[in-house]
């Protein structure tokens, strides 16, 4: 899969953000941190996850109108949480090895990952201030 490319926010600099890295994406120019939003598959999940941020898997289909509404606000998770936050979305329908691992039953599915191991299990589109309390709940948690 092809590396996003994310437009800093700080000084407008398009930048490759690598689905894996040992820490976590910056802008080139500027530094500042970026918003870490990436694809992965049944290759690519195990390397997309390991990461010591707090990361959020997001277990979607296409066809899901529920996961359509979940989508943006990850997006903005994502962004508003860059440096502290991965967010891995993975096509249950193109990746049907990650879905049975974790059971993938009803999508949207979303774990909450930390260093590899699921800390929390989300089933169902939420609204977004319950999701945006559920990460800093975890993001504090971690420190």
């Amino acid at each position: 899969m092809a590396a996003p490319i994310v437009t800093c926010a700080s000084c407008g600099t398009r930048n490759r953000v690598p689905v894996a890295a040992d820490g976590h994406p910056r802008c080139a120019s500027c530094k500042s941190d970026l918003p870490w939003l990436v694809d992965a598959d049944d290759r690519s999940f195990d390397t997309a996850v390991r990461t010591p941020q707090l990361v959020l898997v997001d277990l979607w289909a296409p066809w899901c109108g529920p996961c359509r509404m979940v989508a943006p606000i990850l997006e903005r998770l994502s962004k508003d949480h860059a440096g502290e936050l991965k967010v891995v979305k993975v096509n249950v329908d193109g990746s049907p090895a990650v879905a049975r691992r974790y059971r993938a039953t009803s999508i949207p599915m979303l774990l909450f990952l930390r260093d590899g191991a699921v800390v929390e299990t989300v089933v169902g589109a939420h609204p977004e201030h319950v999701m945006r309390s559920k990460v800093q709940q975890h993001l504090a948690a971690a420190h």
